[in-house]
């Protein structure tokens, strides 16, 4: 679960030791690492429901800038979450892919799915658009 370091673009995991980082009520960010794969899925899934139970979110966002490779058993969890979330109504956004994760999930039919419009390149792109959909009636999101 990330935070944003007050007054910086810098998004580090939340902690004890940094209590003044900043939170968007409304919008989760969360950063996996590592490849994802059949024997890390499983318990990826269980951490992120979890947090995604505990905040409540209307946007959950990954920021996959940390994960090198996306395995198919790990994709298809992928797949799964973001239609348990779209009928729980929650948008998932995914930030930061890699070109090679990126390849994989616009050859899944989950890029088509989330669209330009819910993949971003930065989680400076995914907070601001989140503000600014936020005094609107929607919240979209965008590759620009």
């Amino acid at each position: 679960m990330l935070g944003r370091k007050p007054g910086t673009n810098v998004f580090r995991p939340r902690s004890p030791e940094h209590p003044e980082d900043e939170t968007f009520p409304g919008l989760l960010l969360l950063r996996p690492e590592g490849v994802m794969y059949f024997f890390t899925a499983p318990r990826l899934a269980q951490q992120i429901l979890e947090l995604r139970l505990a905040a409540a979110p209307r946007v959950m966002a990954l920021d996959l800038g940390a994960v090198s490779d996306l395995e198919f058993t790990a994709l298809r969890r992928l797949i799964d979450a973001e239609e348990q979330l779209r009928n729980n109504g929650i948008m998932l956004w995914l930030v930061a892919l890699n070109s090679e994760v990126l390849r994989v999930v616009q050859h899944s039919g989950l890029g088509e799915r989330l669209g330009r419009e819910r993949m971003f390149f930065t989680l400076e792109q995914a907070v601001e658009n989140y503000h600014k959909g936020s005094s609107g009636s929607s919240v979209t999101g965008s590759t620009t």
